[in-house]
This record gives structure tokens, C-alpha cells and sequence, in this order.
């Protein structure tokens, strides 16, 4: 859609059909909404002033982009998003040609934005990078290391913050107000720059006492902390305002130097049931646009809720036990504990680097912490698991949420890869439990292991029923039945819940070995029963590079037990397409169904 030649007035409209097509497809699909009705006039102002034909256009976390595609030639294929085989909920550069970078992360688009004006640069293009970032993404680190060389280097480089819950700055009454008006106009801009010229040829003693004015002009304004890193900074600025983000854009794209346009928006905007800082219109499920409802509610028990159940009720008993997440606290289930001991339970922000590092020295100094974030979010605080907790050899506890499939997120939050990051590293020991019961005595066996573990669970609930299981023990595994003949599945975690759904298919019943921990594994439960199942098959939601098959494989290698054969249903060395976790699964080969026809098909069994 080209609005290049819209009036303010048209703009608005466009704005206001965008918003009614975000409501009408999240509403019913799922998706991020709240954040992109909010940064809706803001994206629309942004490809006014800019040209996304040659400008990248560099979405933070990328969730609020919504308005963005819809403004690329993807209108009609809206109604996809986030479905299987259709549009993703992220910028995605395979995707469209007008997506210059896959996002689903936060607090790197700084980075990028500085990388592409060093291309641009380097190739003497006439192109400017845009970054659009949210407030909560500049909790990060990696935010101030790309400002730092940003402020340093002076590329030619917009980037847009929309400040969507006041968490940056917040306006000091009218005053404020008329100095950020006056601050994001052409008119002090051009002035500032004339000053700053006439400086340089007056004497010491004015440059210094118009210097010194200056410092307390920025002072009673937000944006001190960014002019003191030697980025400019324009705002606040009204981000539902479209002529004056229009004029504010202009300003900053003509100063050819890197600037941050601060602009605050409501969230939920132009859904009145949704505005404001409501957590959970963040990310929604298909809901009634008329009363805000869910139109489905899962009765299942999530691993998500028994873990935050458990954790509260351990820390009534406990006092050392204490905990930490990165900006996921209902996500995470921490919330209810912080609400409970708010001096025990932290959320640190999106700062996983800080939340693992944090929770070292609570560990040395006699607390249990409970470390618990997203599988795809840990991967950001990987050096922190090694370097100040696992060769320290404290007893942190990680707890992995959303471990395997998660669906309609995709590529960039699938939780693949935890149990091969996580077993190369010396005195790490990874466990995973399979049901409710299951989850409880895990995290049982975490609160009293004294040094580093992590317990893995799924998005949603168990694949299996609830029924009692043992304690968990230190490199033991559980025959959960015999089997009838030589085959043998071996499940870790959910995967034991897909080993059950598929032994139910065969024929012949499959023995069934409950791993439980893939480090250490149970060395002596794997001898034996390598004397009386030929063929084994391994189901664990995770990468199979690395994975619990490969963990298996190099101990049988090891202990020369060469008449076994070993077959791995775990990912292939892919990333994992967003969609219903069925359908992905489907894609995969993974259903229960198909995994029982994969097992006949390598026994050799007709069906």
C-alpha cells in the first residue's frame, strides 16, 4: 500500500482499517495485540518518512509489526497470520522482501540498525536504517553496547521508541509537555545546531556557560541518559499524533546523525477493552471482540501452573527458596510467588544475561533459587549458565517452560535446542518429568540437589494422564511396563507421553523406559536392558543433534554395546516452522499415528 502521497486525514483513516483488520484476525487467531493496535499510527508515520523499498526497516521482538506487513502487500493474506502455512506473527524475510530482518527476540535491533549503516556506509548508498524498539526491550544490556558504538561512530540512524507504558520517562506536567513539543520541532533543532556552530568561535568562558545551560535545559527532560551516550534525542512526542510524528520523523531523518525519537503510545489503542497495561492482552488466544472472552478454555492442568502451584507452596516451607525471571512472570507462572514473598521473587526485566548471573551468589550464600525462563529465552543467558553458575558448581535450579513445540510463535521460540546446549557443560545435570506427579517430585529433587540442575516442561499440559511415579533419584531411570518383544521406547519428559500414545498402536507392546535424566543417564538400567531389547527408539521433544538419542549413542559407543539399535524421533536439523502445534507436528512426522507406521516401517512390519 503506498500512503507516500496521503494527507494526514487519509493517513488516519488507513490507521483506523488497520487497527479493525489486527482486531478482526487476532481475535480470531491468536496473537500479539495490545503492543500493535498501540504502535499502529506510529508504523504508519514511519512509511510516510520512510522508504521501505530501500530504508530496513529493523522491528524489535518484531510482534508489533502487525500494521507494518499490512502496509507490504499483505493484506489480503492477513487472515493467515500465525496460522500453519500461512503469514508469521514476526518479521520474516523469506516472507516479504519489505522484512529486512527475522526478529523474535528482543534488544537487537540497535545492533542491527548500526550493522546495516555500516554496509550502507561502506557501499555509499543513500539509505537510512530505521529501528523500531519498545520500551521494555530497552531493559536489556545489549541495547547500551550498540548505543555505546552508535554514540561513538555517528552513522545516520533513526531509531523510533515506543514507549508504550511510560517506563522510560514520564512527562513532568505542562512544562515537560511544552518542552518536549519544543525539543521535537524543526524550529530547536535547526537552532540548536546554528548555537553549536557560533560555539566554536566564541571564547572558553561563553562556550562553557552555554554549555553548562544547555546540560540544565536536558536535565528537567527525558532524554539526558541518550545526549550524555551522544545520540540525539527528540521527545516525548504524542505516538497517535500522526502530523506531528509526520513533522518529528522529517526532523530526525534530516539531521543525518543517529537520533532516537521518543514517542508514547497507549497500549491496546482504538480497542477500549484492551487499552492501558493490561498483561494479558500482550499475547491472546482467539477471543469475543464484543465482550473480550476467550472463546476456548483449556480444562487441562498446564506444566506452567503446576510448577508455579508447587513453587508457592515449597516456599511456605521453605524460606531459602527464592526465585527469578526475565520479563515472564505470568508467562513463567512466577507471578503468584512474587505476589506472595515480592522479597524472595524477582523479575529482573529482558535481562536473562543478569537473571542467571544474579541468582549465583543467592546460591553461594545458602538460598535455592528457581531460575525460571523460556527454553528459547535461556539461550540469551548461555554464558552466564557456564561461566557463573555451573563452574562455580552452584546449586541454581533451571526451570525450561515451553520446552518443545509452541506453536503459532515459530521459528524464533520453538524450545529445541535446551537439551543439547545444556548437556556439554561440566556439572550441569538435566532431569525431566512427564506428568503432574512427575513435575512435583522434579522439582522436589532440584530443591534439595545442591548443585546446578535443570528440569525441562512443555507449553500447555502433559501428554500423559497423571499416575504416581517415584522420587526422583540421581541418574536413575524408570521402566514404566515390559515389553512383549525386543523393542523398546525410551521417552524423556513429554516424550514419554508421546512414547505411551504410540505404544498403544503397536501390535506388540513396546517396553517403556521413563529416562528421566539424560546427565547423568542411567548407565546400569541401559546395560540390562540392552541384553533383552534389540531395537530402541528414542521420543523427547528437542533437537535430535546433540539430543537424548545422541547421549544414549555415545554411551553405547562408549560401553561397546554394538547388537542395539537406536532410532531418534526427536527435531531434525531444522528450524521449526510457526503454526497449531498438531499441524507442525503432522508436518513433522510426529503424531502418534505416524510415529507408530515409522516403527513398523523400520522393524520391517507390514501393516
Amino acid at each position: 500500500m503506498n500512503i507516500k502521497e496521503y494527507t494526514t486525514q487519509e493517513l488516519e483513516a488507513v490507521a483506523e482499517q488497520i487497527r479493525e483488520r489486527i482486531l478482526a484476525t487476532v481475535s480470531k487467531n491468536g496473537g500479539h495485540l495490545s503492543s500493535t493496535l498501540g504502535a499502529t499510527d506510529l508504523i504508519v508515520a514511519m512509511h510516510k518518512v520512510f522508504d521501505v523499498t530501500k530504508d530496513p526497516f529493523i522491528f524489535d521482538v518484531s510482534h508489533q509489526a502487525y500494521a507494518h506487513k499490512l502496509l507490504t502487500d499483505r493484506w489480503e493474506s492477513f487472515d493467515t497470520l500465525r496460522t500453519f502455512g500461512g503469514i508469521s506473527g514476526y518479521t520474516k524475510p523469506s516472507e516479504s522482501p519489505y522484512d529486512y530482518y527475522v526478529a523474535g527476540h528482543s534488544s537487537t535491533s540497535i545492533s542491527l540498525a548500526v550493522g546495516a549503516a555500516k554496509a550502507i556506509a561502506l557501499k555509499k548508498e543513500d539509505r537510512i536504517p530505521v529501528a523500531f524498539i519498545g520500551d521494555g526491550s530497552m531493559s536489556a544490556g545489549m541495547v547500551y553496547e550498540a548505543l555505546n558504538e552508535l554514540g561513538d561512530r555517528k552513522y545516520p540512524v533513526v531509531i523510533i521508541l515506543n514507549d508504550n507504558e511510560m517506563s522510560i520517562a514520564k512527562p513532568i506536567g505542562a512544562i515537560s509537555k511544552l518542552l518536549s513539543q519544543t525539543m521535537a520541532g524543526s524550529f530547536y533543532q535547526k537552532f540548536k545546531g546554528k548555537v553549536e556552530k557560533m560555539l566554536e568561535h566564541f571564547p572558553e568562558g561563553a562556550t562553557y556557560m552555554a554549555k553548562r545551560f544547555e546540560e540544565g535545559f536536558k536535565l528537567i527532560t527525558p532524554g539526558v541518559l541518550f545526549e550524555e551516550m551522544g545520540i540525539e534525542y527528540i521527545g516525548p512526542v504524542d505516538g497517535h499524533d500522526i502530523a506531528a510524528l509526520i513533522e518529528t520523523l522529517e526532523v530526525a531523518k534530516s539531521l543525518g546523525k543517529p537520533v532516537i525519537v521518543h514517542a508514547q503510545t497507549t497500549k491496546g489503542k482504538g480497542y477500549e477493552i484492551a487499552e492501558g497495561t493490561k498483561e494479558h492482552w500482550h499475547g491472546v488466544g482467539a477471543f469475543d471482540t464484543k465482550t473480550g472472552e476467550p472463546f476456548k478454555k483449556s480444562s487441562a492442568k498446564s506444566a506452567t501452573q503446576i510448577f508455579s502451584e508447587t513453587l508457592v507452596k515449597m516456599a511456605d516451607e521453605d524460606e531459602k527458596i527464592v526465585g527469578v525471571t526475565a520479563a515472564m512472570p505470568s508467562g513463567t507462572g512466577l507471578s503468584a510467588a512474587m505476589e506472595k514473598y515480592p522479597e524472595r521473587f524477582w523479575d529482573v526485566a529482558i535481562a536473562e544475561q543478569h537473571a542467571v548471573a544474579s541468582m549465583g551468589p543467592l546460591a553461594k550464600e545458602g538460598f535455592k533459587p528457581f531460575c525460571a525462563i523460556y527454553s528459547t529465552f535461556l539461550q540469551r543467558g548461555y554464558d552466564q549458565v557456564i561461566h557463573d553458575i555451573c563452574l562455580m558448581n552452584l546449586g541454581v535450579a533451571f526451570a525450561i517452560d515451553r520446552a518443545g513445540i509452541v506453536g503459532e510463535d515459530g521459528e524464533t521460540h520453538q524450545g529445541a535446542f535446551d537439551v543439547s546446549y545444556l548437556r556439554a557443560i561440566p556439572n550441569m545435570t538435566l532431569l525431566a518429568p512427564f506428568n503432574e506427579t512427575g513435575m512435583k517430585k522434579a522439582m522436589a529433587f532440584a530443591r534439595d540437589f545442591d548443585t546446578p540442575c535443570a528440569f525441562r516442561y512443555p507449553r500447555g499440559a502433559f501428554l500423559a494422564e497423571d499416575f504416581d511415579v517415584p522420587d526422583f533419584e540421581l541418574g536413575k531411570a524408570h521402566l514404566l511396563q515390559e515389553g512383549e518383544g525386543d523393542v523398546l521406547f525410551i521417552g524423556y519428559g513429554n516424550g514419554v507421553g508421546r512414547a505411551l500414545q504410540t505404544a498403544r498402536l503397536m501390535e506388540t507392546e513396546p517396553a517403556v523406559l521413563d529416562l528421566r535424566f539424560v546427565k547423568p543417564l542411567d548407565e546400569v538400567m541401559l546395560e540390562k536392558l540392552s541384553t533383552r531389547y534389540r531395537h530402541w527408539f528414542v521420543f523427547s521433544d528437542s533437537a535430535k543433534r546433540g539430543g537424548v538419542a545422541s547421549a544414549i549413542g555415545e554411551y553405547l559407543d562408549e560401553a561397546a554395546i554394538g547388537e542395539v539399535t537406536l532410532t531418534s524421533f526427536e527435531y531434525d536439523d531444522a528450524f521449526i516452522t510457526h503454526g497449531n502445534t498438531k499441524l507442525v507436528e503432522e508436518s513433522l512426522k510426529l503424531l502418534p499415528e505416524q510415529l507408530a507406521a515409522r516403527v513398523k516401517k523400520k522393524l520391517g512390519i507390514r501393516n
